[in-house]
């Protein structure tokens, strides 16, 4: 199974923005921000670009793939 880590809760503290907020700016649910905080789910390609944006910050500073 393909596994992708990601940093989005520490952006997220950084950014002073909560799930809700992320979510609502990259189009996706807060329970699909959680999971993906979790580890749990598995990001589109155009969602991980999305997150990425939100941040200003390359794809690979917030997620890595094992």
């Amino acid at each position: 199974m393909v596994e992708i880590n990601n940093r989005i809760k520490i952006y997220r503290a950084e950014f002073d923005l909560t799930q809700e907020d992320l979510a609502n700016k990259v189009g996706v649910t807060r329970q699909t921000i959680i999971a993906m905080e979790q580890n749990k789910y598995v990001p589109s390609l155009e969602l991980v670009f999305k997150v990425a944006k939100v941040f200003n910050q390359p794809i690979e500073n917030i997620f890595s793939y094992k």
